[in-house]
């Protein structure tokens, strides 16, 4: 009896962070290049009371056995890097990554991080930055001071130009990926950091050996699907609510037990 309420206080817990974990996908609906998480989860160790195959005389084989689980428990939550909507700004300086890759960021203490942010800023020295204030590591050096427009084609080529429309100068827009986006760590601020299990970072061009293309003036939006998450948020409540009918039902059979008079 005691088995099951320690495996059904199991499964709340497990339904529990799977709640808070559906809460933050939908908290980030409209944040720019939010990827949604799921949550895995693994049964726990099983307690063999008759081991399957056992002989019980005369060469007789049980076809089966007993044995009883003790619940579940996350194992990982995973980041899903599918696209989001693409949603028109007109920015110039505003670019979406449509497929694989990431924009390099330098972080304070000259820590490189990625993001799929793609809403650039220009400091007072010239600079493209992020919304922070960090500064873009994607190529590109400063910003012409007589830049008036902005030209950025699918495969990352800028262009500046000045009031008259004369060219002031070229750069290309540098990507980057990692074999598994899902081992980056998550930062907040919409920034991921390069561990172990992400491999190391490869740079490359837009459109080019595999790398995705860039789209000037669009931003990409968080790939959460509020529908989605609200089938997951009602599949969640109903197995946490069944978890906890069982601790009830254990409760009330131990009950019944203790209250058994001679």
């Amino acid at each position: 009896m005691i088995r099951a309420l320690y495996t059904s206080a199991s499964g709340m817990n497990s339904q529990q962070m799977n709640l808070d974990l559906i809460a933050n996908n939908l908290a980030n609906v409209n944040t720019t290049g939010f990827k949604k998480s799921k949550i895995e989860f693994q049964d726990l160790l099983y307690q063999n009371k008759k081991a399957e195959g056992a002989e019980v005389g005369d060469g007789q084989i049980t076809p089966g056995g007993i044995q009883i689980g003790h619940g579940s428990r996350p194992i990982s939550t995973t980041k899903i890097f599918t696209d989001g909507e693409l949603v028109e700004t007109g920015e110039q300086l505003d670019v979406s990554i449509h497929g694989n890759g990431f924009f390099a960021v330098q972080m304070p203490g000259g820590q490189q991080g990625f993001t799929r942010d793609g809403g650039f800023k220009i400091s007072p020295d010239g600079a493209l930055v992020n919304s922070e204030g960090y500064a873009m590591d994607i190529g590109l050096d400063q910003v012409p001071v007589e830049a008036v427009n902005v030209g950025i084609s699918n495969t990352g080529d800028v262009t500046f130009f000045d009031q008259e429309g004369q060219v002031l100068g070229n750069g290309v827009i540098q990507l980057t990926r990692f074999v598994n986006p899902s081992g980056l760590q998550n930062m907040g601020r919409n920034l991921y950091i390069e561990t172990q299990a992400s491999g190391p970072p490869e740079q490359g061009q837009p459109g080019q050996n595999g790398f995705g293309q860039v789209a000037q003036g669009y931003l990409e939006m968080s790939n959460v699907k509020v529908v989605e998450e609200m089938v997951n948020l009602i599949k969640a409540q109903r197995a946490y609510e069944v978890n906890s009918k069982a601790i009830q039902a254990a409760d009330e059979m131990m009950q019944r037990s203790n209250s058994i008079k001679r």
